[in-house]
């Protein structure tokens, strides 16, 4: 009961004499420090809304305008044109005479009454501007280094109406809604990307079903759906959060959640504890700079939204028997951390200061060398959380809703994150460094099963050996949303925080440090952990993952052959697997929506008929002339589906909204039940690397993140993220079950590297073989 005497600020005992007060003066403190620290966020917080809610203006132009207000009311000038004398007129005299006695000081305080409106007229003004510009997408169509006049006439205005230095969120107020696209058109791109994954029986069955639904529900399901746009910021982004994420009722390890990984060549330091202390204290960093919105927004030519960032921190998923709800908390001073079946609380904050990477070094030594052993069933506590949900949310409610379960799990789901102590060694870069990498993968996938908290926003997690990675839950962001934050924690740890000769984090340490807090728990569901563990652990055997670094040639080479190298990737993968399977498949490649307000994701149907057509000329031994024609229509419409679905013309989530609306009304719809129930079996991902300038991948390529990764989305299909490293390199991530027969990682992994080969061999020029006569000619010149 040590700790829980720590946690009160006072202590009394009953006597006869009457009652002996015991004051805890370092509780006392502590409790002091707390509140100016949280006062103090509430005071940049509310400096920054302030910031936020005038922008494109600033707060000193308030005072601007009013000086220059009333510097012409001193020439004798109304620029008012009356509006001040009425202003004055209207003015509540009998109460301001004794503030104002004086009619001039009326007249001014007119002029300041004037001057605000005035200002926010022009604050509403140039955000409604801002706004328009922001709804320009017609650069994104334009050919690559041509830009046309009116293109350059929109940068230059978004320059002039954009403000300097922008917070985080400045831009938020003036993103665009996400359109509602036309129900022809979404059936006219829907029908034109399952075409060559249909028979002729087939498509003409679907396209009769689409032609029916296009004519009559579907222009009653579209009514409620704008309605709905004029009304929500969003009209995808709650629902896909809630039906998509937070109903569903199976396991979110594996299905749901994704993973990060560390640098691929590179331990900065094989001490375990060093690596959290500086990694950790990167992570409050970035917190630091969230809350003061310090972070600069993200941005392609235009501003990106930023609201999934304020989610990333103290935020956990809750169970529940229907659909699950996330929780975020305003803050948190603590981490919670899981070494050998124990949970710890740690604070990182000490009398209002952060702690520093040598102070949490210090701390979580301690964790390690604490010999106190797992209450009883909570070793693998975790593993509800990576089970169903139903029993986890039963199991929540029946042994966590009051006493010291309640009080132990609180902790872990207000805490600003979760940690793990990893006791395993991964990545081990050595004879056998590709099966290394797939055991790395699988470990931050899913771990052990029971120690990762699954529910958290994110969980990283230490190796013994000094790597690490992080483990991220995915209905609350997407996953750029995390990896901005585990850029900058790796550019931090490395080449800003650094260690010193021994390994050590920098710095010095308090030893009056208290110590961790072990959490305690009473009678733990024991038969259900290990029921969720069960369901758990076969999930995790049954996946399949191979990850490879392609070094043989990357963006530089594809670059010069004049092809994204987005659409070079996606093109061999679908003839990869088109080799493998003989077939085609509905493939999912993961854009983003995030030009418009509280946008997420949107899908690119890669497999085209264009794309189609260029694989089986490949495969036919069609003329080389007509496979790079076929090549070139093939890449050029997969640019055109991609910008698309980024400015709001997608296929999919306008579906799935429809899709919502003709549920809540109860009606039936053949077509949109049979579109939602095609199963994704190529489910691709890029991870781009936004913050190139935090490493440099020239002179230190080495010191780069290996991307992440996720599971199969469907049984019989593949998982596939990839991550396109400076010039030269390519990270692939594959993922599939064990239990179908038709997948395998690594077959579907080398044929990926042959179509890589094959189609950076098509696109090259033929280099021609000198003839004889050329041949004598060098000859000669060498022997003179």
């Amino acid at each position: 009961m040590a700790e829980a005497h720590q946690a009160v600020a006072f202590q009394f005992t009953v006597t006869p004499e009457g009652i002996d007060l015991q004051l805890s003066h370092q509780a006392l403190t502590e409790i002091y420090l707390s509140g100016m620290r949280s006062w103090k966020k509430r005071i940049i917080r509310l400096k920054n809304s302030v910031i936020t809610g005038v922008y494109p203006a600033s707060p000193s132009s308030w005072l601007f305008v009013v000086i220059a207000i009333l510097a012409t009311m001193y020439t004798r000038s109304d620029p008012s044109m009356g509006l001040i004398a009425k202003i004055q007129e209207h003015l509540p005299v009998s109460c301001l005479y004794n503030i104002f006695p004086f009619t001039q000081c009326q007249v001014v305080l007119s002029a300041v009454l004037f001057s605000t409106m005035l200002w926010l007229l022009l604050i509403f003004t140039m955000r409604l501007c801002l706004k328009q510009l922001l709804s320009y997408h017609r650069w994104m169509f334009e050919q690559h280094g041509k830009m046309s006049t009116t293109t350059k006439v929109w940068v230059a205005l978004v320059r002039i109406f954009s403000g300097r230095k922008p917070l985080l969120y400045s831009y938020q107020g003036s993103l665009p809604n996400l359109p509602v696209p036309t129900i022809k058109d979404t059936v006219k791109r829907y029908l034109e990307s399952v075409r060559p994954l249909m028979d002729d029986a087939k498509f003409e069955r679907m396209t009769k079903l689409a032609t029916e639904f296009e004519s009559s529900l579907g222009n009653r399901l579209q009514w409620y759906l704008k309605l709905k746009a004029l009304w929500a910021s969003n009209y995808v982004s709650d629902w896909w959060e809630e039906y998509v994420y937070l109903r569903g009722r199976g396991p979110i390890m594996v299905n749901s959640n994704y993973y990060g990984m560390d640098f691929l060549y590179v331990i900065p330091t094989p001490i375990q504890a060093a690596r959290a202390g500086n990694s950790i204290h990167a992570f409050f960093l970035y917190r630091r700079k969230l809350n003061k919105e310090e972070i600069k927004p993200v941005s392609t030519v235009i501003p990106l939204c930023a609201a999934q960032c304020e989610r990333i921190f103290n935020t956990t998923r809750i169970p529940g028997e229907e659909n699950d709800t996330v929780q975020h908390w305003q803050d948190s001073d603590y981490i919670v951390v899981y070494h050998r079946g124990r949970y710890f609380r740690l604070r990182v904050y000490q009398a209002g200061r952060l702690l520093s990477p040598r102070e949490i070094e210090f701390q979580i030594q301690r964790i390690l060398d604490d010999p106190t052993p797992p209450c009883k069933g909570e070793a693998k506590l975790g593993a509800l959380t990576a089970g169903d949900r139903i029993p986890w949310a039963k199991a929540r409610a029946k042994y966590f809703s009051s006493g010291v379960n309640k009080r132990s799990l609180d902790c872990i789901e207000r805490a600003a994150f979760f940690v793990t102590l990893d006791d395993d060694e991964q990545c081990v870069m050595g004879d056998d460094s590709a099966a290394s990498l797939d055991r790395y993968a699988k470990s931050l996938l899913h771990g052990k099963c029971y120690d990762r908290w699954f529910d958290k926003s994110f969980s990283v997690v230490y190796y013994k050996n000094g790597k690490k990675g992080i483990n991220g839950e995915h209905s609350w962001a997407d996953a750029p949303v995390v990896a901005h934050l585990w850029e900058y924690t790796l550019a931090t740890d490395s080449f800003q925080l650094g260690y010193n000769a021994e390994g050590h984090c920098k710095g010095e340490v308090d030893a009056s440090l208290p110590r961790p807090q072990k959490l305690n728990w009473e009678i733990l569901p024991e038969e259900q952990i290990s029921q969720s563990l069960a369901v758990a652990q076969a999930l995790a055997d049954d996946v399949d993952f191979h990850v490879f670094p392609f070094q043989d040639f990357g963006k530089g080479k594809i670059k010069k052959c004049r092809v994204s190298p987005d659409a070079f990737i996606q093109m061999a993968l679908q003839l990869a697997y088109y080799r493998e399977r003989g077939t085609f498949c509905l493939t999912y490649e993961a854009s983003m929506t995030r030009l418009f307000r509280e946008g997420r994701t949107e899908t690119v149907r890669s497999c085209s008929n264009e794309s189609s057509a260029f694989v089986r000329a490949l495969e036919g031994g069609e003329v080389r002339p007509q496979k790079l024609r076929l090549f070139r229509a093939a890449s050029e419409k997969h640019q055109l589906l991609y910008r698309l679905a980024m400015t709001g013309a997608g296929i999919d989530r306008h579906l799935f909204c429809l899709y919502v609306v003709s549920k809540y009304l109860g009606v039936e719809s053949p077509f949109l039940k049979e579109v939602l129930s095609e199963p994704w079996r190529l489910s691709t991902s890029q991870t781009p690397i936004q913050q190139v300038e935090l490493f440099d991948m020239v002179n230190h390529p080495e010191y780069i993140s290996c991307g992440g990764g996720f599971g199969p989305v469907a049984d019989d299909g593949y998982g596939l993220s990839y991550c396109i490293l400076g010039e030269n390199l390519i990270n692939f991530h594959i993922s599939c079950k064990h239990s179908c027969p038709d997948t395998d990682a690594h077959k579907f992994g080398a044929q990926i590297r042959k179509a890589l080969h094959d189609l950076i061999k098509l696109l090259s020029p033929i280099e021609k073989e000198p003839n004889k006569t050329e041949e004598k000619k060098m000859e000669v010149k060498k022997e003179l």
